[in-house]
């Protein structure tokens, strides 16, 4: 087997109405498909699909399995887009900070979901890191 790359990524969401505004609005990112318990979303050469579940357990830091989420932005956005998080009140899981060679910050969606914008890349990274 030869992963050439990530295809999607699919988070489970409370309420579409709630996370395609967070999503589109608050991220920049752009509506592609709507259904009834679904959308998809792109940002780049990133699809990213929300599945609309119910009487889900919300996530838990302590739990093995999924952590977060990274997206790519330039470091000439980057401190725009955390100003535009601020002012909506976004509560942050880690403030700014430049660490593995770009910019980083971590926020939760509006279900809880851990996002990080970040403005390396992995070569820079892995120079950087310790």
């Amino acid at each position: 087997m030869n992963i050439q790359s990530v295809n999607h990524i699919t988070l489970r969401v409370a309420s579409l109405e709630v996370s395609i505004p967070f999503y589109t609005e608050m991220l920049g990112m752009k509506l592609v498909h709507r259904g009834k318990t679904d959308c998809y979303l792109e940002a780049g050469s990133v699809w990213l699909c929300l599945l609309e579940k119910h009487g889900y357990e919300e996530i838990s830091a302590t739990q093995y399995g999924f952590d977060h989420v990274a997206f790519t932005v330039s470091e000439e956005d980057f401190h725009l887009a955390v100003n535009k998080l601020r002012t909506y009140r976004i509560t942050f899981d880690r403030e700014p900070v430049f660490r593995g060679g770009g910019w980083s910050t971590q926020f939760r969606d509006p279900n809880g979901i851990c996002l990080e914008l970040f403005t390396g890349s992995l070569a820079k990274r892995m120079e950087n890191w310790t």
